[in-house]
């Protein structure tokens, strides 16, 4: 009987997680649409009076996404005057969803960093987190390990899907 060999652990792959640039901390969505007359009309002066009376606080130290769930059109300044309120408290504020949010924070974190280390090798994308990685993550991360990796493939080394490789 031969010995069982585990020829992933013994291979030069190198997994790339995304998890490990998930940025920590609360996210937040707020609907405009609480604010709007009937969730379909602003009205300036009570869209003002009902953020002044709002209580910002709850914000502290979250990263904030805003948008409107409903059909209205909501002019940029109250996006803005929003964001005016919420700057003594949010650590971020975007306008979009949760996953918009995310991609900037993902966006934001992976900007800047150095990928040497990953020169001429083999690298595999993981696939499954436990925190959420938005799909643009991925996209953003092939595009910079193209310019280093040899190859690289996506999911778990026992059933990676190859994305690409280095022409010699």
């Amino acid at each position: 009987m031969s010995e069982i060999v585990n020829r992933v652990a013994q291979s030069q792959l190198i997994t790339f997680n995304l998890e490990d640039y998930y940025v920590p901390g609360t996210r937040s969505q707020i609907d405009l649409k609480q604010w709007l007359y009937e969730g379909f009309v602003l009205r300036e002066k009570e869209f003002r009076q009902a953020l002044r009376e709002f209580d910002w606080e709850q914000y502290k130290g979250a990263y904030v996404a805003l948008h409107c769930s409903s059909d209205a059109i909501v002019p940029t300044w109250a996006y803005m005057l929003v964001a005016t309120h919420l700057k003594a408290y949010a650590k971020k504020i975007v306008y979009g969803d949760l996953e918009v949010l995310e991609s900037i924070l993902y966006a934001e974190k992976l900007r800047d960093i150095d990928l040497s280390e990953y020169q001429d090798k083999p690298i595999i994308v993981k696939g499954c987190s436990d925190k959420p990685v938005p799909q643009n993550a991925y996209l953003l991360i092939i595009s910079k390990l193209q310019e280093y990796a040899k190859s690289i493939m996506y999911g778990e080394a026992c059933s990676a899907v190859p994305l690409y490789k280095k022409k010699k």
